[in-house]
């Protein structure tokens, strides 16, 4: 959106993140300007890793970047304990600003990566396409995997329910890498370790949302690790991943973000086959499958909302 635009000719994303004001700013601009149901906390998901000394900086064009990637054992025993409200206080102070801010029936959302999603940054040193590295890693060191996700598991959960605690009154577990894995190395590797965050993150009593991309092919092992609502992506019809998941949850998802690029009667026909699929059941929150291109025209994104508004 342009008024984001305005800020980062200014500051860097991680100088949003650390100042409450401009990143509560910013959490408000598309409930301003869009018409959002709900606002989420602007933070990013890697913001753990500054306390874990990591190394952590965004290059432009480029994305993040660690300069102390995880290896070994000796780097995973390293990695220091914190407590997440001294060190990462600054989100929590965001979203007390925003909660003020926002009208009363906004509800706020916080947000943490997952542990498989935050460990293949920390492994890779950066985003990747193949997770080569992580994944030999997770084959090669079993014992030291695991220890590793236990411990991201424990700060993410610990992490979520201080948000919630600090006026969230949602959370989200984004595991937004988790589909490169096969359903046999989800369940052996890194199911566990979702359950114990989401777990954690329970204890603050908040709906929890879990989302992930490219799931289909273990979504149920995905639901059964937890959260209220499970996220699809929209490369399952909703109707039938819906079936999957069960009754008993909700499921937001999940329009293809490059829609939003299509003509508009396009686009329309697009959202409508969502709604139509979630056939007025409550429990759907309707979204897109992952971000925001950041070519994407806001009034595109506006004329969705409108849409879903008034079906």
């Amino acid at each position: 959106m342009p008024q984001y635009r305005k800020l980062r000719k200014r500051h860097s994303i991680l100088d949003l993140c650390h100042n409450p004001e401009l990143a509560a700013e910013v959490t408000l601009q598309p409930v301003e300007r869009l018409g959002v149901d709900a606002a989420i906390v602007f933070a990013d998901i890697l913001l753990p890793f500054e306390p874990l000394r990591l190394g952590l900086r965004f290059e432009a064009g480029e994305g993040p970047k660690i300069a102390k990637p995880i290896r070994d054992e000796t780097d995973v025993n390293r990695l220091p304990a914190f407590n997440v409200e001294a060190e990462l206080g600054y989100v929590c102070d965001a979203i007390r600003l925003a909660r003020r801010a926002l009208p009363a029936d906004v509800p706020l959302i916080g947000f943490a990566g997952a542990p498989f999603t935050l460990a293949s940054y920390a492994i890779e040193g950066g985003a990747s396409r193949t997770f080569t590295k992580t994944k030999r890693f997770m084959y090669q060191a079993p014992d030291t995997w695991h220890l590793l996700l236990s411990k991201l598991a424990d700060l993410v959960g610990h992490y979520l329910a201080a948000q919630a605690r600090a006026g969230a009154q949602a959370l989200q577990l984004f595991d937004s890498w988790v589909g490169c894995l096969s359903p046999h190395d989800y369940g052996t590797y890194v199911q566990q370790h979702s359950r114990r965050a989401l777990t954690l993150a329970g204890g603050a009593g908040v709906p929890l949302i879990h989302f992930g991309t490219m799931t289909a092919t273990f979504l149920e092992d995905f639901a059964a690790a937890g959260g209220d609502v499970i996220s699809v992506d929209w490369r399952i019809p909703l109707d039938a991943a819906w079936a999957r998941i069960g009754d008993g949850k909700a499921i937001q998802g999940n329009l293809e973000p490059a829609a939003l690029l299509a003509p508009a009667a396009e686009r329309d026909r697009q959202v409508r086959d969502i709604l139509k699929r979630a056939g007025g059941r409550p429990g759907h929150i309707f979204n897109l499958g992952h971000g925001v291109l950041p070519e994407t025209d806001v009034a595109a994104v506006r004329a969705v909302v409108d849409l879903v508004h008034g079906s």
